[in-house]
């Protein structure tokens, strides 16, 4: 008798499990179409900001977008384990009452519990996490929980009603089943078999809309740039002396990263839906005239067209957490200038729709390639990259280039932002870097298209290319040796396409005999210092060192 309890305790939670899975489809259907508050990607944010920057960046080196994945699925799996767990808890009070419960009773005191269960949940969540998610109101979250609840409560009370509760009657005094229970037992064994088929069946339904969903939510399908003027003149140009090869045809071709091969890191596991109609951008603080302004009167202003090249301060050495984008928006020193800076204003606070904060120094606001950018390859943002409104920041690390920005705060002493209270540099310039692309297999291969193998061979020249960036210093010198740094020869350097962009450079390799060749990189920046060769991760201030790369001649 106590296994067949068992076995009726394991099928409520499988039918809470169904009907959790059906509440949370729902849920993720509502956070879809319309932006709605999504439990498990508040708990995964959430996590993301209470994780100490150091674990962090550990986290994405070793897992790169993996690991927010990963714990948005996690997060998934929880909140539909809570809902297995309130099964149970809804069909003990169901027993207990079962003779005062009609369907209508049941379903109302299910949806009641699981919804106060959820929102408790919620409010913990938002309480815990170490920002504050502007996109998430109080009223929002209290009215966009009834759906998903009212999906939960209905289904649970319909399996609930459906299951013979004598499977579970054991007659206490004597420690045995009555005649009756046992009879009633059988048959409730076999209504609970029929019940969890018709469970099954449901979940053959709910699992393909919960995998479309889910994948329409993490990679949603972006535009094919089929029109990229500026790309494309770019393209057209004749080669610059030097850079005939045909091998270095695919390199050329994507000096500007594709759209949706440029990387992306934030404090999200899915891309915040900001909606551009009721969007405002607010800037206050030391300022003469506060503005606020909307989408149409940003983009009103007069336009720049920027090329700018942004690695992440997490990037490791030749990663692929860097790209070139031709950014189009306005300039934030014209906007500054528009609000009036007072003179005791040192810094400039972003704050966005994601929770998001950062702070740069003024000077850095009021250079002249600092831009709000609205557009990004001849597109609008699309919704990873910033949309409706980012900030591109020369000469410093991606997290001091936030997206999806509400709001400008000039402050009048330094502030440390998000990722700088976790312990990332606040002055975060850019390293000198410098990678192989060809040959090899190095991770920024990935965002070049087509790019194809080069063969070894004894007897052939074959060319050794990358890129080399050193944020607004810009890159004087590329060297590469082939014999672990005993010698440098210099590289032929196509000239930048902005004074913000990384160059793309080459040499030649004559390969005399059959023998390993270690291939080593270094740059030099127009301030005339040279990449440093020492090791270093990547937290606190940027990954720094040598790119290698090892090839093998064949005869």
């Amino acid at each position: 008798m106590v296994q067949r309890s068992r076995q009726v305790y394991v099928t409520l939670f499988l039918l809470g499990l169904v009907s959790g899975a059906i509440a949370i489809a729902v849920s993720l259907y509502l956070r879809t179409f319309s932006g709605t508050i999504f439990i498990p990607e508040l708990a995964s944010q959430t996590l993301f900001s209470i994780t100490p920057g150091e674990i962090e960046s550990e986290a994405v080196e070793t897992f790169g977008p993996l690991a927010k994945y990963s714990a948005f699925i996690g997060a998934l799996v929880v909140n539909l384990l809570v809902y297995g767990i309130l099964g149970l808890f809804d069909y003990k009070i169901y027993t207990r009452f079962k003779s005062e419960y009609s369907f209508l009773t049941a379903a109302v005191t299910s949806i009641a519990i699981s919804y106060v269960v959820i929102l408790i949940i919620s409010f913990m969540l938002i309480a815990v996490a170490d920002i504050t998610i502007q996109s998430v109101s109080i009223q929002g979250l209290v009215i966009n929980l009834i759906p998903p609840q009212i999906a939960f409560g209905t289904t649970s009370a319909y399996f609930y009603r459906n299951i013979e509760p004598k499977a579970l009657k054991v007659k206490r005094e004597e420690g045995i089943a009555s005649p009756d229970a046992s009879s009633g037992s059988i048959s409730g064994i076999d209504q609970n078999r029929r019940l969890i088929i018709k469970a099954g069946l449901a979940s053959i339904i709910v699992a393909p809309l919960l995998y479309l969903g889910l994948n329409n939510l993490l990679f949603p399908r972006e535009s094919a740039q089929s029109r990229l003027p500026l790309a494309s003149e770019i393209a057209s140009k004749p080669r610059p002396a030097g850079f005939e090869d045909p091998r270095l045809t695919a390199l050329l071709a994507s000096e500007i990263t594709p759209t949706d091969l440029f990387y992306r890191v934030d404090i999200n596991p899915v891309p915040p839906i900001v909606d551009a109609n009721s969007w405002r951008l607010v800037v206050k603080g030391l300022v003469d005239k506060p503005l606020s302004i909307n989408y149409d009167q940003l983009k009103a202003k007069a336009s720049v067209t920027q090329i700018a090249t942004l690695e992440c301060i997490s990037n490791k050495i030749a990663n692929d957490f860097i790209g070139t984008a031709i950014w189009n928006g306005i300039k934030l020193k014209g906007l500054l200038e528009e609000s009036g800076v007072k003179s005791n204003a040192r810094y400039i606070v972003f704050r966005c729709s994601d929770g998001y904060d950062v702070g740069i120094p003024l000077e850095r606001g009021l250079q002249e390639g600092s831009i709000l950018a609205y557009g990004m390859n001849g597109e609008d943002l699309n919704a990873k990259h910033g949309y409706p409104v980012r900030a591109i920041i020369p000469g410093l690390y991606g997290m001091m280039n936030p997206k999806w920005i509400t709001e400008i705060e000039l402050i009048d002493r330094v502030y440390e932002g998000f990722w700088q209270k976790k312990g990332w540099a606040n002055n975060a310039k850019y390293n000198t870097h410098s990678y192989i692309v060809i040959p090899g297999n190095a991770p920024i291969r990935k965002n070049f298209r087509n790019l194809g193998s080069v063969n070894i061979m004894v007897g052939q020249q074959i060319p050794i290319a990358g890129v080399a960036f050193a944020g607004d210093r810009g890159v004087a010198r590329v060297q590469v040796s082939t014999d672990e740094g005993a010698t440098w020869k210099d590289a032929r350097i196509k000239s930048p396409l902005s004074p913000y962009s990384w160059v793309i450079w080459t040499i030649e390799l004559d390969v005399t005999e059959k023998s390993d060749y270690k291939i080593t990189v270094r740059a030099t920046d127009k301030t005339g210092k040279i990449q440093t060769g020492e090791t270093r991760e990547p937290f606190p201030n940027g990954a720094t060192g040598y790119h290698m790369v090892d090839i093998q001649s064949v005869g």
